[in-house]
């Protein structure tokens, strides 16, 4: 549920979920990591890693069908 007036009004991002690879999200977006820096891509689509293989963490580099 939103919380203020302008989370309300801010467009939805889709989000698809594949069962064995990432989460693809429409973007522009920014991502937090766990240290607190913030990430962004410009791109239409990217592509979240959700194993921890890739190099590019947070961005998926495909390393998942390496041991899938």
């Amino acid at each position: 549920m939103p919380n203020s007036p302008s989370e309300r009004s801010a467009p939805s991002r889709r989000i698809t979920v594949q069962r064995k690879g990432p989460l693809l999200v429409e973007g522009p977006v920014e991502v937090e990591l766990e240290d607190g820096s913030v990430v962004r891509s410009d791109r239409f689509r990217v592509a979240l890693c959700t194993c921890r293989r890739s190099r590019r963490y947070p961005w998926c580099d495909t390393s998942h069908r390496d041991r899938a």
